[in-house]
């Protein structure tokens, strides 16, 4: 409980410090190098679950049950999506391993969570988010899984089912605070919208 408490109280840096190292630590599962093509291959495995790993913590430290749920529908109708492409398309892997290239399910679940945070939370939170994807994006290139194209619709599948799905956190929980004032009386009026 008092761990939950020093989350909720910190400030946005040091969020996006505890996010960059969530980040980080997911990596340092990688024993191979970060030059090698298996290795960034391998920290996409990783690494593609990190932003919806994040919106779900933020979610439960919010105690925003209704965020959870469309994370879980919006994650759901990325991956269906993104699987029934790759059995329909049937595009070869630049690496010739398979021939289920089109669209990339690594970027379509990594751009699916950020955007999910920046739907529901804003732009503080997900900004590392969007980074992390990124980085996914670009490693599933790299380590010749994907073309730009693969990665580029993955991310644009996972991007439109979270803003099809997501609804933001703040309208739902309007607060206007407005100074009072009467003549030996001073307060304050809130007024909170459902």
């Amino acid at each position: 409980m008092m761990a939950y408490r020093m989350f909720y109280t910190c400030t946005f840096m040091n969020r996006t410090a505890v996010f960059l190292l969530l980040f980080l630590y997911s990596l340092s599962f990688s024993v191979v190098s970060a030059q090698s093509r298996k290795g960034v291959d391998f920290s996409t495995d990783i690494a593609m679950f990190v932003p919806s790993a994040v919106g779900g913590f933020i979610s439960l430290i919010e105690g925003d049950k209704k965020g959870l749920v469309q994370l879980v529908g919006s994650g759901a109708a990325s991956v269906a999506a993104a699987y029934a492409l790759k059995y329909t398309v049937k595009k070869e892997r630049p690496d010739g391993s398979d021939s289920h290239s089109f669209p990339s399910n690594h970027a379509g679940v990594a751009f699916m969570g950020a955007t999910f945070i920046q739907q529901r939370y804003g732009w503080k939170y997900a900004l590392p988010a969007y980074a992390i994807s990124g980085y996914v994006a670009w490693g599933r290139v790299y380590a010749d899984r994907h073309d730009v194209w693969d990665v580029i619709a993955g991310a644009a599948i996972g991007a439109g089912c979270a803003i099809a799905i997501t609804t933001p956190f703040v309208k739902e929980h309007r607060v206007a605070l407005c100074p009072v004032a009467s003549p030996g009386a001073v307060g304050v009026s809130a007024v909170i919208g459902l």
